[in-house]
């Protein structure tokens, strides 16, 4: 089982030393091996292919994400039949496998109930699958994609819905299906929330977890966060922090530059302390689902028998811009936020009124 979460730094996580809680991760890795050098393609897409193939991206076809390909061979979104992905040679050797959660691997023109069917997860050696195609998707209202066909979400927010629950919800049942008919066939799942992206969407209980938590701001989380690191060998004594804008100037954008915590407004602060918030209340709530799949697989006696990797895709995301967004569509469209609008919605954020995602800081 391969638990990939999507845009998440080391340091946001309990097990590296960070601040956010994640109690199935903590207890995996207690019982086994953290991991210290991860290395990705810094996109989803990318690195993506190369967990699933093994092979270079530019090989997969993956150079970049497939909302932005351009038609050329180490970049069209296609990853090509020489590239087996790891649920075709497991199929192949008598597997069950699943896919779970996000597939951003499928090019943008084919995500459409008449597009081609031909990068889609049944016929990339997954026999079933359950989740969303594409970067992101709300995770209150996700548009959602049952093996080879769009669904509706089976119940609602109001009925306590989210996108986190139901993905759990899929991988027990498809787990418990396969066992009930072919007890002795080994599986493999390939399991992919749409945690820690944007948009940011937890329950308010979840939220309120960490109400203050990051108060004293992104600049002395960072001084917090590295002796703790170092602490638990993730990396080595005497490294130091880089500088918040360590790009050279001829290289800088100075639109990108990240707002030092003691320049921010009350207000300001107040905001970016919230986004954060919901990011770390998206990210515990999920890990907590994950959960419960771990338990039935413990209370299923299937734990032992199964090697579980728990990871991220890339590094945290640098999509919110500097200000942070209640709406991250703004930012994908080159429309600014704006402070006093964002303001308004401060006691709304991470539910289904919003679509956010907090500041680079």
């Amino acid at each position: 089982m391969f638990i990939l979460y999507d845009d998440t730094g080391q340091v946001a996580w309990s097990p590296y030393g960070g601040a956010i809680n994640m109690p199935t991760l903590q207890k995996l890795a207690d019982n086994g091996i953290t991991y210290t050098q991860w290395h990705t393609t810094a996109l989803c897409s990318p690195t993506r292919s190369t967990l699933l193939t093994g092979r270079n991206h530019h090989l997969n076809g993956m150079a970049s994400i497939t909302e932005t390909t351009d038609g050329y061979p180490g970049a069209n979104g296609q990853i090509p039949a020489q590239c087996a992905t790891i649920g075709q040679v497991l199929q192949q050797a008598g597997w069950s496998t699943f896919w779970i959660g996000k597939n951003h691997n499928v090019p943008e023109q084919d995500v459409s109930s008449g597009g081609s069917k031909v990068q889609w997860p049944t016929q990339m050696g997954f026999d079933r699958y359950y989740g969303f195609i594409g970067g992101e998707t709300n995770q209150w209202y996700p548009d959602l994609v049952e093996d080879n066909h769009f669904i509706e979400a089976p119940y609602t927010p109001e009925e306590g819905y989210h996108l986190s629950k139901d993905l759990a919800d899929k991988a027990i049942e498809y787990i418990k299906d396969q066992k009930a008919t072919n007890p002795s066939k080994p599986w493999y799942m390939w399991y992919c929330p749409g945690a820690n992206h944007a948009p940011h969407h937890a329950p308010a209980e979840y939220i309120a977890k960490y109400k203050g938590k990051f108060d004293a701001g992104y600049d002395a989380y960072r001084e917090w966060v590295l002796p703790r690191m170092i602490a638990k060998g993730i990396v080595p004594k005497g490294t130091k922090n880089t500088d918040f804008n360590f790009l050279p100037p001829n290289i800088a954008n100075p639109g990108d530059y990240v707002k030092p915590w003691n320049t921010l407004s009350a207000d300001e602060k107040k905001l970016f302390s919230k986004l954060a918030e919901v990011y770390a209340g998206f990210s515990e709530y999920t890990d907590a689902q994950v959960g419960r799949v771990i338990e039935y697989l413990e209370k299923t006696g299937q734990l032992e028998n199964t090697v579980v990797l728990y990871a991220a895709d890339n590094g945290a995301s640098g999509e919110g811009s500097p200000t942070g967004s209640v709406n991250e569509n703004k930012f994908f469209n080159g429309y600014p936020d704006e402070l006093s609008e964002n303001l308004k919605y401060l006691d709304k954020l991470g539910g289904p009124d919003t679509y956010e995602h907090y500041p680079t800081g």
